[in-house]
């Protein structure tokens, strides 16, 4: 019902992940992540429960690549479940049950991870795949962004479109970034829409609240609207610098 990408940005150590689906509100049960700890994708016949329990065993220290399999052992539905993920190292695994709806699969590269089921073809999950190795140049959200637009260029959810959501992951308890379409005739361009509303002042504003290196975060407001000013429309980052 949906097709994805988990990935950790090289340069930041970011990890992240962007969905989209043809099934309300795909946000809510798909993606999970965890500050240094991983990244992670539930889908097909979705079992939330997976995410949760992937982050455990990735945060006990299990491999990355063994996860898959250690969860769905005793899952009666895995033969129509589809799990991926990266871990905080940027390694990557991949499970892809026999019985999900054709087209079905994923394919991974260096820190990164595309999977998919209920697909036009297999362009979308490569298509996905390429357009974010391609454009490395471009900061996280909007790499993400690109990516999965071209898998919706390659024909996406064979159904149609609904819904579509990103979560960023930094170093904090919190997401830096997660934004979620419910509902709507065209969720990436909103989702898109929603990244450009976030950059002219939340995610600004984000770079006041407390971190585990600064836990009051920023409580002078006039440097708080400093901030924002200076700082408006740029994307997401993992420094930091006083105006």
């Amino acid at each position: 019902m949906t097709w994805s990408i988990v990935a950790r940005d090289p340069d930041t150590g970011f990890l992240a992940v962007a969905v989209a689906s043809r099934f309300f509100a795909v946000g809510a049960i798909c993606p999970w992540t965890e500050a240094g700890t991983g990244a992670v994708s539930t889908q097909a016949l979705a079992n939330p429960l997976l995410g949760p329990r992937a982050l455990a065993l990735l945060r006990e220290g299990m491999p990355a690549e063994v996860v898959p399999g250690m969860l769905l052992a005793g899952d009666l539905g895995r033969d129509q479940r589809q799990l991926h993920l990266v871990d905080a190292r940027g390694r990557v695994a991949a499970h892809t049950g026999d019985g999900c709806v054709d087209w079905w699969g994923h394919l991974a590269g260096d820190g990164v991870s595309v999977a998919g089921n209920m697909l036009a073809g297999p362009a979308v999950v490569r298509d996905t795949l390429e357009a974010y190795q391609g454009n490395g140049h471009l900061p996280l959200v909007d790499r993400l962004l690109a990516a999965m637009e071209a898998g919706e260029a390659a024909g996406g959810d064979k159904r149609g479109r609904q819904a579509a959501a990103l979560v960023v992951q930094g170093p904090e308890p919190y997401a830096r970034l997660d934004l979620r379409v419910d509902d709507h005739p065209d969720p990436l361009l909103e989702l898109r829409r929603l990244h450009e509303v976030a950059r002219e002042r939340y995610v600004p504003f984000s770079r006041s609240f407390p971190t585990l290196e600064r836990p009051h975060g920023i409580l002078d407001r006039d440097l708080i609207e400093r901030i924002i000013e200076r700082d408006a429309g740029k994307p997401l980052a993992c420094d930091f610098e006083m105006p």
